[in-house]
């Protein structure tokens, strides 16, 4: 009798194998890390993780690090449990980070590194959810004081969102700046909470508790596309929900199965230049990548320690260059991807194959990808 073959578990196996390339060869050599397998032309490519402080500010000699080591200056701080991720336009990382309580600051640039968050009006206690203005102001979702904190670009306080009683458990947010709104996810509520940008002044609460159209069960994270639609993680009715500025359903996708498109364990949620939706799934270990019609297009990912694998991934953030970075909660760890842009109208994509027939799920034979919105 011969047995039949999950689906979801040949997905999950196929990109992992395509993370795990040639790597076995007893001599140790750098390989590419890039997802679909060949011969299909690579759309997603790992760059490199981000674990520690001395990711960014190790290059100093042996006698810098002697002296900060004589002046009582912490030598390594490492991630601890990584949520919300952003990177700002001046090549610096930001990683709500709940085992810390703050915010890790990773500046690339200068070789620095910092915590936000640490005292003052601008104190964090359990930071989840990260977003960015166009000024480079920082948002933060901090889920035990139910509230979002505003820092400015150098790391002091701006402003707070959420008087008494507006927010209960803050999550994922978003800032939309053409309509001066910051949007945030209030999970225990089961509402998007909408408040004015600069005055901070709660404008009105979106959704309620419940499995129809533009309702909540356990929300968790959201995304603003180039439309001004919001996409938000619906995590326990089990789908993403695409919904006007003004809070109506377009569309949603997804569902509570084992198979690729479900969301099962649905974490983050963002969205390249180009439309594509990124869903980062914590059941399968993956992100799965979707057109703007919700039609699955790729995975990539797969569980596993090894570079540019993913055990337990939580946030996710896309930069205007289309870097994709992934909060890898059990690796301690942020790993950074880059989208691949191919100039073909259309580039075949990988079926996932078995030894039976029917799947028993739809995978498109090519990626459209069009030119760039």
């Amino acid at each position: 009798m011969t047995k039949r073959v999950h689906p979801m578990a040949a997905l999950i196996a196929l990109v992992t194998m395509s993370a795990a390339g040639c790597a076995t060869g007893k001599v140790e050599k750098k390989v590419e890390m890039v997802w679909p397998l060949p011969p299909d032309p690579p759309r997603i490519k790992f760059i490199r993780s981000v674990s520690s402080s001395d990711d960014v500010a190790g290059g100093g000699t042996t006698l810098d690090r002697l002296a900060e080591a004589l002046a009582g200056q912490e030598e390594k701080i490492r991630i601890k449990k990584p949520y919300g991720v952003a990177a700002d336009s001046r090549g610096r990382l930001f990683v709500a980070d709940t085992g810390w309580g703050k915010v890790l600051v990773f500046d690339f640039p200068n070789k620095r590194f910092e915590m936000w968050g640490q005292s003052g009006p601008g104190i964090l206690s359990k930071p989840v959810g990260l977003a960015l203005d166009s000024k480079q102001n920082l948002y933060v979702s901090d889920v035990k004081q139910a509230r979002v904190v505003c820092f400015r670009p150098d790391g002091t306080f701006l402003r707070a969102y959420g008087r008494k009683g507006e927010l209960a458990r803050p999550v994922g947010i978003a800032v939309d700046e053409k309509r001066s709104r910051l949007y945030v996810v209030d999970v225990k509520a089961s509402q998007l909470a909408v408040f004015a940008l600069d005055s901070t002044a709660l404008i009105t609460k979106i959704g309620k508790r419940g499995r129809g159209p533009a309702e909540f069960n356990f929300p968790t994270n959201i995304a603003i596309d180039r439309e001004g639609n919001i996409l938000v993680m619906d995590s326990m009715n089990f789908r993403l929900q695409v919904l006007t500025p003004t809070g109506e359903q377009l569309k949603q996708f997804g569902g509570n199965c084992d198979g690729p498109g479900c969301m099962p364990r649905s974490k983050g949620v963002a969205v390249d230049s180009y439309g594509h939706v990124y869903v980062v799934d914590a059941a399968f270990n993956l992100v799965q990548v979707f057109d703007e019609s919700g039609r699955l297009l790729l995975a990539f990912g797969g569980v596993g320690r090894k570079p540019g694998l993913l055990w337990l991934p939580a946030g996710i953030f896309i930069d205007a260059r289309n870097r994709i970075y992934v909060a890898d909660q059990y690796n301690y760890r942020v790993n950074i991807y880059q989208y691949l842009h191919v100039a073909e109208k259309t580039v075949p994509l990988k079926r996932v194959k078995e030894d039976s027939e029917d799947r028993g799920f739809p995978v498109p034979d090519r990626l459209k990808d069009g030119e760039r919105r």
